[in-house]
């Protein structure tokens, strides 16, 4: 499981930066009303793509790593930021940020006008890296503290 656990905060990488990749084409795109191109649509695609496999590995480990099983002391739970965060709050934001991604993509799909698709990127996508960002158990987030990138150890 270590394994899995260092490719998850590695990946998390590819995420923040195909989503802020995604949110600055979509900014670009709604300011300067220009043609939907297939690098905006690559940038969701790989956004999305990414999301995919980092929801997997975060499967794994919430149901390898014991976090699915602290679910059953609830009360004692929701007292720890540390396990309220890992139990409920992480998957909770990061499953909602992963169906805005999907909602997103086929929004986009759908639209029929280039401004259309870039206002559409800009609302989904914006919000899931919003909360991807807020979900992220950064190392200055004193009680959940993570480091920057997991090695073996």
């Amino acid at each position: 499981m270590q394994l899995v656990l260092i490719l998850h905060s590695l990946l998390r990488w590819a995420i923040v930066i195909f989503g802020l990749w995604t949110l600055i084409n979509a900014v670009t795109g709604v300011l300067s009303k220009r043609s939907f191109t297939s690098a905006d649509n690559k940038s969701n695609l790989f956004f999305m793509i990414s999301c995919d496999i980092q929801l997997l590995l975060g499967l794994i480990l919430y149901f390898t790593n014991s976090w699915f099983d602290r679910l059953k002391d609830l009360g004692n739970n929701m007292k720890d930021p540390y396990n309220r965060f890992f139990t409920m709050e992480h998957l909770l934001m990061m499953l909602i940020a992963w169906i805005l991604v999907h909602v997103g993509r086929a929004q986009v799909k759908r639209a029929t006008t280039s401004g259309a698709k870039h206002k559409r990127m800009l609302i989904f996508f914006g919000l899931a890296i919003v909360l991807v960002l807020a979900s992220i158990p950064w190392p200055f987030r004193e009680a959940i503290a993570r480091p920057y990138y997991r090695w073996f150890n």
